[in-house]
């Protein structure tokens, strides 16, 4: 395939325009390789600092520091690169998004988080992919094949596996957090089917920084009903907070568009595979959280059926988080 002709079908997939989607190759350099583990290892690590802050500051909190902080942050780095994100055009996009794919997955997360471990959250994260294969198929009118019924299958059981093996008290917290973790990535996979009918021209990288600004203005009212704990404004817990805002949000969200220009969105997803992997060493080492075989087993059913659901039909972009 000539070059410009591949050019333009990757900036028709990933909604940059042509002359920054041809700015770097197409393929897996080292460079790519390195930024695509780097970018799994921070949105892994997203979900130790969920489940170290949301105990203490409260889960609203956790979600919308993290949004508003690294919104802010994304916001100065655009009028220090004089990059024009048309808010005036984009910002009921920016609100939906920032909704869909941050302000309601990382609620949902910060709330399981008082219960669950952060490795099991991690692994429920990779049902993303499937379900936007299966809002796609309903919404997108993409075929749902068998071999993507399989992989939803698979996701499932891996679910019903990790769950029930797990030594869980399957007491109403337990199961209100389980629930909470498989509508997470629901979130996920329909803001990835409104970017692509409804969002498609918009430049990804204006959706990073438009949406976190305001996912977390819409969150901020929320913070009135359940307002953070005293600890929130301790110096150390503001200092990690930042930290989580800038690096799991700010700096996460610059390498993944980067990646999207680098090699193409479908490949840059492929980080959804590698996030669970991070997150049980990350849990492990930081939180001394217990790998078990159960959750080696789950991991290993739902990232199965993430590949048949993620490697079949036609490529599309979708979004991503952790």
């Amino acid at each position: 395939m000539p070059r410009a002709v591949e050019c333009a079908l990757e900036a028709a997939r990933s909604g940059l325009s042509g002359d920054v989607s041809c700015r770097y190759p197409l393929r897996m350099t080292a460079i790519s390789v390195l930024l695509l583990l780097v970018l799994s290892a921070i949105w892994g690590s997203s979900f130790i600092f969920i489940r170290y802050l949301a105990p203490l500051i409260g889960p609203v909190a956790t979600a919308d520091f993290r949004m508003l902080l690294a919104g802010i942050a994304l916001v100065l780095f655009f009028f220090a690169t004089r990059f024009t994100a048309d808010w005036k055009k984009n910002w009921k996009h920016f609100l939906i998004i920032g909704i869909a794919n941050s302000a309601l997955p990382f609620v949902l997360y910060s709330a399981a988080a008082l219960v669950l471990p952060a490795s099991m959250e991690a692994i429920f994260n990779s049902l993303s992919p499937m379900f936007g294969a299966l809002f796609a198929s309903i919404w997108l009118d993409e075929r749902l094949s068998m071999r993507k019924v399989a992989g939803l299958a698979l996701g499932i059981a891996g679910v019903v596996t990790m769950s029930s093996l797990a030594g869980l008290v399957m007491s109403l917290s337990t199961i209100a957090a389980l629930i909470a973790c498989v509508l997470a990535p629901m979130c996920y996979g329909l803001a990835g089917v409104y970017v692509k009918k409804r969002a498609a021209g918009t430049k990804p990288m204006a959706i990073a920084g438009g949406s976190q600004l305001m996912g977390g203005l819409a969150l901020l009212p929320f913070l009135f009903i359940s307002p953070p704990a005293p600890a929130a404004f301790s110096p150390a817990i503001i200092g990690i907070v930042v930290a989580f805002a800038l690096v799991c949000s700010g700096i996460a969200y610059l390498i993944y568009y980067r990646l999207i220009a680098d090699i193409g969105p479908t490949r840059a997803l492929t980080v959804t595979f590698l996030i669970p992997v991070f997150a049980m060493g990350w849990g492990f080492l930081l939180l001394r959280e217990t790998i078990s075989w159960s959750m080696i087993l789950g991991a290993a059913i739902i990232l199965a059926g993430t590949y048949l659901v993620a490697t079949s039909g036609r490529k599309r972009v979708q979004t991503a988080g952790g």
